[in-house]
This record gives structure tokens, sequence and C-alpha cells, in this order.
């Protein structure tokens, strides 16, 4: 066993960084770099074996303050690591962390690259394994039991809040790109994400051991087994903190949230919701991009910030630090449109302000044709709208009436702020008992060409053909500016490559806006 206070010399070097490199913009990693192997490292980390829950070896690395010794004590810091992401994905920033005066242990989850055991999507042994990780670190480095902070990027978010839900000595979280409900997430409208899941599924037999449960979760999900969907939302409610927040509550953990607006893995409205129903020290904060590229950079050591966010909420809560956090307006957002950051006391005064587009009239649809109105590809899309504003775009005029219902606002005079959740209600009559239907809202300028602002699907089973029955579907949150002159568009289809789509071949779908029920799309709207 390595000596507890003694850093062994190891490299860290490009391979490092090319790793890192992929694994922070997608959650993944190619390969295992070579810092694990190497010779000569930065001083103060070391490479060491872990046990887990039920014996199961973690492989983990160790960051220490460099005057670590003798009796003093330090707070510490557990970093799961990511999806499929091989243990050093966190070794930029445990570098900075032990920098400014904490133990840091970063571990590779249970069932990927060289730790033991099979993967078990954060299910108790997940959880169990982060309580055994933080004992290690009691037990071998100078870690304060008093003191102890957990973070993470995507599956380590989704972990670390779990486990501060079943670890009491578990006093602040930061949560990035993760989950507070797992089903909300990657089923929601009751309408499989197939891109997401196909990714995580694909990604984790390439880099892992996929338990025996997680295979058939993965065939009935994607093989759209609605026999066993009640087995399936089970399966994610035990996986999901907004099962277990009561218990957060409970221990008093200081939870900071952040995700990226256009998240497609972990769409941002059920961080909102989980967020809300918090009643400890918490902070939320969205910005532009997709599934973990807000907190990319700083993957890379480079000025983030969120992770500057992370590291202020753990000087606070685990130092005593008097930095403001503890004063300031919880929940922080910036446009996808760019400018500063905007602060509001909760997240229900995003958006305050809504005003509604009539969708009057009776518009009839084909489904199974995909009218060109579509969410993007996932992490990519996105992405690129972060850092070239370039969202997924569709010619509104252009888009076939057979298979897509449009309606439009009047033209704005002036900009327009939407924040928040915008909101669908209307009247559908189907053909068929079954079927999907996913909604869009678009930025349209003046030649109209409709930028992509937001977008949901929504999946029926068990209706009366013929028989109308009522929607209401909350598509994703955002905040997006509208330029005067525009106008914006709502387009409603059947088939977007993003989700499965359960529309019978021949199915129609007919939109109407009844006087006694008006049809309508809620907008968290106000000008600038």
């Amino acid at each position: 066993m390595v000596h507890p206070h003694k850093p062994l010399r190891t490299s860290t070097t490009g391979a490092v960084s090319a790793a890192l490199l992929a694994g922070a913009a997608f959650g993944l990693a190619p390969a295992a770099p070579a810092a694990a192997t190497g010779a000569e490292a930065a001083p103060g980390v070391r490479f060491v074996d872990i046990r887990g829950d039920g014996g199961t070896v973690l492989k983990a690395n160790v960051v220490t303050p460099a005057d670590a010794g003798g009796s003093r004590t330090y707070p510490v810091i557990v970093l799961p690591t990511s999806w499929a992401t091989p243990q050093v994905e966190y070794l930029a920033q445990a570098t900075k962390l032990a920098g400014a005066g904490y133990v840091v242990v970063s571990y590779n989850a249970r069932g990927f690259w060289q730790s033991g055991g099979r993967i078990e999507v954060a299910g108790p042994p997940d959880v169990a394994d982060a309580s055994r990780v933080i004992d290690w670190a009691l037990a071998h480095t100078p870690a304060d039991p008093s003191r102890v902070g957990m973070a993470g990027v995507s599956y380590g978010a989704g972990i670390s809040l779990l486990a501060a839900a079943h670890d009491k000595r578990v006093r602040a979280v930061a949560a990035l790109s993760g989950w507070g409900d797992l089903i909300d997430s990657i089923y929601s409208g009751r309408t499989q994400h197939l891109q997401a899941a196909a990714m995580l599924g694909g990604a984790g037999y390439l880099t892992g051991r996929p338990s025996a449960e997680l295979q058939q979760i993965l065939k009935d999900f994607l093989g759209s087994n609605l026999a066993k969907e009640d087995a399936m939302i089970a399966w994610g409610k035990k996986r999901s903190p907004a099962t277990h927040l009561d218990r957060i509550n409970a221990n008093g953990t200081a939870v900071m949230l952040g995700n990226a607006w256009g998240d497609t893995i972990f769409p941002p409205n059920q961080y909102a919701e989980f967020y809300e129903r918090l009643t400890v020290p918490k902070r939320l904060e969205f910005r532009p991009g997709d599934h973990a590229t807000a907190e990319a950079t700083g993957l890379l050591g480079l000025p983030n910030d969120t992770w500057t966010s992370a590291h202020r909420w753990f000087d606070h809560h685990l130092k005593g630090a008097d930095n403001g956090v503890d004063r300031e307006q919880p929940v922080r957002l910036k446009s996808r449109s760019g400018g500063g950051y905007e602060t509001y006391p909760n997240w229900k005064s995003v958006g305050a302000d809504t005003r509604k587009i009539a969708l009057g009239g009776t518009k009839r649809i084909h489904a199974n044709i995909d009218s060109g109105a579509n969410g993007g590809i996932l992490m990519l899309s996105n992405a690129l709208d972060q850092f070239v504003r370039l969202p997924p775009t569709a010619s509104v005029p252009l888009l076939p009436r057979s298979f897509a219902a449009v309606w439009q606002s009047e033209r704005y005079g002036s900009d327009r702020r939407i924040r928040g959740t915008v909101k669908l209600h209307t009247t559908v009559t189907s053909t068929k008992e079954s079927g999907t239907l996913v909604a869009y809202l678009y930025d349209v300028g003046p030649l109209g060409l409709g930028k992509l602002v937001s977008n949901a699907p929504y999946t029926f089973h068990g209706k009366t053909a013929g028989k109308p029955f009522t929607v209401d579907l909350e598509l994703f949150s955002t905040a997006y500016d509208v330029p005067a002159g525009h106008r914006l568009a709502v387009v409603v289809d059947t088939v977007d490559p993003l989700y499965i789509e359960h529309n019978p071949s021949g199915a129609q779908l007919t939109f109407s806006s009844p006087a006694a029920d008006p049809s309508y799309l809620s907008v968290p709207l106000r000008e600038q």
C-alpha cells in the first residue's frame, strides 16, 4: 500500500490533455490515457486502488496540498468520473483544488475501464462505492471528516447527488450536467430519447461492462417494450436524486446545480424542478451549450465559469470563506444569444412574465414523415450554438404543411427575451390509438429562416381513434433573445431523429382549438 501522505511521481503529459479534450466535450474518452502508467507527475498526485462496495476495486487518483503533513487536516472533495471516462478526467481541476487547500480523490465508477464490477447506472452499489471512497479518504489522507464535498460532471453529478442523500457526511455538492430525474431526462413526454440512450449504451459497451440489468433495460427501452414500461420507470426512479430529495433536505447538504440550455441527454427542465424542491442552501446555473460542454474547458485546466462557481461554492461551504456566495441571488443564467449573466431569486422568477400565442384553426398532418423541423444532433448541434451561435434551423415557409402544423406570431417591433419554460396546450385527434408528436419553437427572421429556440416530444397510447384529447407539453427551458423584426413560429410534426416515434402507418393527427378550450403556446416573453 502506498504511504498515505507520500506522493508518487507519475506523468501527466499531452496524452492526458488529448483524453480530456475528447472526454470534456462529450463525457467520453476514446482510450485510457497514458498518465496512469508514466514516470513523472506533478507533486501531490498518486494513483491508488480503493475497495468499493463488496470489495470491488475502484481505480482512483489522489491529489493532496503541497504542504500536507503533520496533524493538519484539509477539506476533501470526492469526484466520481463521468460515464465512460477514465480516472484522469478531473486531474486538472483536482490539481487546482489541491493548490487551494483541498484533498481530492477522483475514482473511476465501477464497471468502467480498469475499475472492477459492472455498470450499475448510479444504482445502490455506486452509491455505496461513494461512501467507501469517503471512508478511504478519511483513513488514508489528511482529510477532515467534518468537511466532505462531492462533485462531478454528468454521471459523476448524478452519483454525487445520490451519495449526498445516503451519506450525511457529504456537506456540499457541485453537480454539473447531471440529472435530478432520470426518467424525465431520457423518457420525457413518455418518448424514448433515441440518440441519448443509444450513445450511452454504446459507450458503456465500448469502455465498460454493463450489468445484466442494464442490458435488459436497454433492450426493452430501445425496443419499445411497453409491457416493461412500469419496470423501466421504477428502475429509473431508484436512480433519480429527485426520489431521494427529502433525504438531501434532511441532511442539509449545500447543493449547486449547473447545466447547459441545450443538454440533449439531461434537459434543463428536470434540473430546475429538482432545484425548486430543495430547501437546503442551493444554487442553479444555466449556460449555453450541450451535454458537458459548459464544463469542458475547465477539465483541461483552462478558465471556466462553471468550475469557478464550483470552487467558490466549496470554499464557502467547506472552508467557511466569506466570499459572498450566500448573499448572491442563487439562480444565475446566461442567454444563448450572448451577453452577461442574469441573476434571479428563484427559478419561478425567471419566467414570471408570459405571453400567449393563439394556435387557432384546425390543422391536419400525416404522420411517419419528417417535415424537416428537427431538434438537431445529439451533443453537436447545441455545441455549435454555444460556440458559433448556429442552432438547428429550418425554412419555415418551406415546411410541408401536410406533415407539419405551423402557427406564427406577429412580427415584434422591438427586441424580446425568452427566459424559462415554454408550454404548449392544444387539442389533438388521432386516427390511431398511439402516436408521437414533437413541438418546436422557432425564431423566424425576415427571410423565413427559423432558428430553433426549443422543442420537446410527446407520445400517447391507448387513445380512442377519432376522439379529441388534450395535450399539455412543456418544451425544454431556455434563454433566448428574439431580435426586433422577427416573429415566433410554432411547428408540430411527428418524426425527429432524436426520438423514437410511435406513429402507426397511415396515422393522421388533427390539431384544433375548441371555443371552450382554446389552444395556445405560453411563452415567458418580455421586452428587453
